[in-house]
């Protein structure tokens, strides 16, 4: 029996194993980005996955590897650690634990908002688990300081709690069925301010700017703005159709007698229905756009654009990573 052939050692894998400039490989990138079950490997597959990466990108090709294990290892390393910093990331907070923590969360948001308490504390358990999220998936090359992280994570709990007590009385002479959207505005909310807040030091700073080959340019924060804005529509989409799609489900089978008869399933069913919603949502609305956006160099503030039109004076266009 003859030995597969050994690998190339020329496959790129710090870049997606699919067309990024297309929704459909942006989309299958994330699907393997987010699945759930990465959240269940052993210790044990991580350190392997990370030592076929590590090995590989150093040149060394173990014997009989094939491409889709090189792939699976890379997907594995990518799910659990850091890309800038290689550090291994709080599990509640990595990308394969948004479909079942989100479920988790926005189920209860919409089963219990029925009473100030509960709204209180759901909106505060969003928001907690956001500001893990945000810290875990920060950008690298600029650190956020435990004062910016405090500040973005109780603004952005107040703004959830305001925004939800508020509508709340609100919507009180309003037909039951709006009352239930009453969660989803103040996710909506508190996306908005959460994730400017907690890049905010990007919008002071910029975040870098570089040509297609990856040398950087400088840093510019039209950039970051259009970065920031692309994830806050993103994250909001994220949200829209399992807080969107479930009130009207739920509000039919409330008055059928099978709920009336079981209540005690209003929750599950709530959870399942939102779970069900998300492991599409999550990854197709990260994939609306791409990691590595662009811009065009008249686009940039005046003095980014003097800075590269002396280096380059040629150059249209400008990539930037937008950030999750």
């Amino acid at each position: 029996q003859k030995m597969p052939p050994s690998l190339p050692a020329t496959i790129n894998i710090r870049e997606p194993r699919w067309d990024q400039s297309t929704f459909q490989g942006r989309a299958k990138h994330f699907f393997m980005v987010t699945d759930p079950r990465n959240l269940l490997l052993s210790g044990a597959t991580l350190e392997e996955a990370r030592r076929v990466v590590e090995d590989y990108r150093a040149g060394t090709v173990p014997p009989g590897l094939t491409e889709d294990q090189l792939w699976r290892a890379k997907y594995i390393y990518d799910s659990a650690f850091h890309p800038d910093t290689g550090e291994k990331m709080l599990l509640v907070g990595r990308m394969s634990a948004q479909v079942p923590m989100n479920m988790t969360i926005t189920g209860c948001m919409l089963t219990f908002y029925r009473t100030t308490p509960a709204v209180l504390f759901w909106q505060w358990v969003n928001q907690s688990f956001n500001a893990i999220v945000n810290y875990t998936n920060r950008s690298g090359d600029a650190p956020i300081t435990p004062s910016q992280l405090g500040t973005a994570y109780v603004s952005a709990t107040t703004g959830a709690v305001v925004t939800a007590l508020g509508l709340k009385s609100l919507t009180k002479h309003l037909p039951a069925i709006i009352g239930r959207y009453v969660p989803f505005a103040a996710v909506a909310a508190a996306n908005c301010i959460n994730i400017p807040l907690m890049r905010q030091r990007e919008l002071k700073v910029g975040i870098p700017v570089t040509d297609q080959n990856g040398n950087r340019l400088g840093e510019s924060t039209a950039a970051a703005q259009k970065a920031i804005f692309q994830v806050v529509v993103s994250r909001i989409g994220m949200a829209a159709p399992a807080m969107a799609i479930p009130p009207v489900i739920m509000n039919a089978l409330e008055k059928r007698a099978f709920l009336k008869r079981y209540p005690y399933l209003n929750a599950p069913l709530q959870v399942g229905l939102v779970g069900l919603c998300l492991v599409f949502a999550t990854p197709l609305c990260c994939a609306l756009f791409p990691q590595k956006s662009s811009m065009a160099v008249s686009r940039l503030e005046p003095e980014v654009q003097a800075r590269i039109r002396e280096k380059d004076p040629w150059l249209e266009t400008v990539y930037f990573n937008k950030g999750l």
